[in-house]
C-alpha cells in the first residue's frame, strides 16, 4: 500500500507510466529528478502520509523508490 501511493505521487510529479515505477527506480539516474523535484516530491509525501517535516539529511540519503518506501514504512 505505501509502495502503490508513492508510486502514485512519482508518477503525477513526473509524468511518467506508473507501471515502469520499481523499488529500484533511482531519481537521479532514471527521472532525472534535480533537487527541486526532491523538494517537490518529499513536500507531497509528507501531505499524503501525515508524517510532519522530513529532515534533510534523510532527504540526502534518499537514492531510490525502494529508499522512500522503507523510510515511510517505518513511520507508518
Amino acid at each position: 500500500m505505501v509502495f502503490e501511493k508513492i508510486r502514485t505521487i512519482i508518477s503525477e510529479q513526473f509524468g511518467v507510466d506508473e507501471d515502469s515505477i520499481t523499488m529500484e527506480t533511482s531519481f537521479k539516474e532514471d527521472l532525472n529528478a534535480d533537487s527541486l523535484d526532491m523538494v517537490e516530491i518529499i513536500m507531497a509525501l509528507e501531505e499524503e502520509f501525515d508524517i510532519g517535516e522530513i529532515g534533510e539529511d534523510v532527504v540526502n540519503n534518499i537514492e531510490t523508490v525502494g529508499d522512500v518506501v522503507a523510510f515511510i514504512s517505518n513511520l507508518v
